[in-house]
Formats: structure tokens, sequence, C-alpha cells
């Protein structure tokens, strides 16, 4: 999947999640009034003014992290949502589960990374919070950071056919999400929880 890492496709994927982001944010807006949610430090009092796309620009730009980051940051926030299914996705908290989940992927993925004072003055929030919520995300993730070749290559086989849709003459504006369970990101496939422990293990 080295097509979907090149400088040329990236600035592509980085439009797409941010697409499905929004759509999934949305969405959960919509259902927040409906079902039990929980408040957690990733919500915000008010909705950021920037947008989810300007936002993911910007992290792309200064962050200077590998391609890669970005799928296993994406990988992360899905495994999140199934985890954690109070904690939902939508306008109040996907700007600080963004940064910190494509901070988290940077620390376990690359060899040189930023600290987190630098990526707390990329999120526009303050260092102490950037620790706080980097704590809470592994803790949501049951520390579950490896993501098997075959994960990544599932998770970039969809957003390869989800890039396809984007630029097909047939493709109206935005990319088609399967949304059965709004309340959640949209999974590939589910993993096995006892995979994760087998690799934990080793």
């Amino acid at each position: 999947m080295a097509e979907l890492e090149s400088p040329e496709v990236m600035p592509k994927v980085i439009n797409f999640l941010s697409c499905l982001l929004h759509r999934v944010a949305e969405s959960n807006d919509t259902t927040s009034r409906l079902d039990a949610q929980r408040i957690s430090v990733f919500h915000g009092l008010t909705r950021p003014t920037i947008s989810i796309q300007s936002y993911l620009e910007r992290i792309f730009k200064y962050a200077n992290c590998s391609p890669s980051c970005f799928i296993v940051a994406y990988v992360y926030l899905d495994r999140f949502t199934q985890k954690q299914p109070l904690l939902p996705i939508n306008s109040f908290n996907v700007h600080r589960l963004l940064i910190t989940s494509v901070l988290v992927s940077a620390k376990f993925m690359d060899d040189m990374y930023y600290n987190n004072a630098y990526y707390a003055k990329v999120g526009g929030i303050s260092t102490t919070e950037m620790n706080l919520l980097e704590v809470d995300f592994l803790f949501g993730l049951g520390f579950q950071l490896n993501v098997t070749p075959n994960t990544f290559y599932t998770y970039c086989s969809y957003l390869q056919r989800e890039m396809l849709l984007l630029q097909s003459p047939l493709h109206l504006e935005e990319p088609a999400l399967n949304l059965e369970r709004p309340i959640k990101l949209h999974c590939c496939f589910t993993e096995d929880d006892s995979t994760h422990k087998k690799q934990l293990a080793v």
C-alpha cells in the first residue's frame, strides 16, 4: 500500500478521513439526545470553530509524522469507539480525539517524533491537557496499540476503495458510508480481542 502513503495521495487520505469523521460526528450529534452518553476529558464546552478538515490538515502539515501514522490513528479511533460505546465521536470531542490519536500513533510508529508540548501547540490546547488526553486515550484503548500488517492492509484497502468513490464521476458529494450503528465510527471489520491479547503477550 505504498501508493496510499505517497505525498501526492496523502492529502486525499486526509480529505477522506475528515469527510468520514464529519459525517460520523454530525450523525452522533443528531442521535445524542436519544442515547446514553457520558462526558469525557475529550469533550469541549463548545464546538471548535475550526473545521475537522482544516484541523486535520493542520496536524498533517505540522506534525511531520510518517504517512502511515494517519492510517494507524484511524485504526485507533475505530478501536476506541468500539471499546467505549458511551463515548461516540461527535462535534464536541472529535478534534481532541484526532490530535491524541495521531500523537499516540506517532510515538508507536516513528523512531523520531515531537513531544507532547509541540502536539499541544499544534492542537491548540495546553500541554497539561495533552498529557491528560494521551493517558485517557491509552486506557480507553486498553493499551492495545499493536497494528498487525493484515489490519493495516485492511484499513488501507478500505480507504483506497472510498477514495476511488470520491473520484468517481457518478459520485455526488460525499463518500459512501455505512452507518448501520450511527453512534460509532464506521468499522471496516471487527478485530478479535483474543488476537490483541496474543500480540501483547509476545
